[in-house]
């Protein structure tokens, strides 16, 4: 009886915090249809607009049959990972029985999240950065459904370039041809947005960032089209490495671009 107590409060916490979370912070309430996709307007990450001191930069988002997968480029930290989680946790909480931070959700049946996010090894049983994050893609095109929510963020980083998009291209279209889920693929690879022209259901889109000065806004407002560029060197400017480092790392780049 002890247990069954204890089990029975800790659900009823669960819920009261719940919809404590969901009046204070106007969550609305989803609608689970058996329509196919996943759509959202003005969707937050919920952990992450708690600790902001400005307000959250809400962004939409719309999976369908005719939009399976989103190509997502623009800068480190402008939001990319940020909006990629939050899809995933709105969708986890409307199928717990919780209300979404948006302003509209409509989400289908989805039976599984996949995610191949961060970077991680595993030197115990050998494996690189690069073979961890082969294995976890693998697991994802042998598993993944139509059904499936897919989260993939800058696959193939851990090799050659040459060899790093040609990876990330040919998982890219099997996740589309074979597997058929819906996907969000985070890229700097801008290459990869060329597969609109090969799929009707791959659509590009990409967060916006100012650059005045050698300096870098980023605005977290995600727009259809692709990103003119990747701004990574104004973006590791603001990590503190020295200024003839940054300097020189330009001029490089230049030079690169020239050839």
């Amino acid at each position: 009886k002890l247990k069954d107590t204890a089990l029975a409060l800790s659900e009823l916490d669960v819920l009261v915090n719940l919809s404590e979370r969901s009046i204070s912070l106007n969550y609305v309430c989803p609608k689970m249809t058996k329509k196919y996709g996943i759509s959202l307007k003005e969707s937050r990450h919920p952990v992450v607009e708690f600790f902001l001191e400005n307000p959250f930069i809400c962004n939409s988002l719309s999976l369908s049959k005719k939009n399976r997968m989103l190509v997502i480029t623009g800068p480190n930290m402008g939001g990319k990972s940020t909006y990629m989680r939050q899809v995933a946790l709105i969708v986890i909480m409307a199928c717990i029985g919780s209300f979404v931070p948006a302003k509209y959700a409509s989400i289908g049946y989805i039976d599984k999240i996949f995610t191949r996010i961060g970077a991680a090894d595993d030197l115990s049983n050998g494996y690189s950065t690069f073979m961890m994050e082969m294995t976890e893609i693998s697991n994802i095109l042998h598993n993944a459904t139509c059904n499936s929510l897919v989260l993939i963020d800058e696959l193939g980083r851990g090799t050659s370039n040459k060899d790093g998009l040609a990876l990330a291209w040919s998982c890219a279209k099997y996740l589309i041809f074979k597997n058929k889920s819906m996907v969000l693929l985070s890229t700097h690879f801008l290459e990869l947005t060329k597969l609109k022209t090969l799929f009707k259901n791959i659509q590009n889109f990409y967060f916006s960032a100012v650059e005045y000065n050698s300096n870098i806004a980023f605005l977290y407002k995600i727009k259809k089209g692709i990103s003119k560029k990747s701004y990574s060197i104004p973006v590791a400017a603001l990590s503190g490495i020295p200024e003839i480092v940054i300097k020189e790392a330009k001029e490089k780049l230049i030079e690169l671009e020239n050839e």
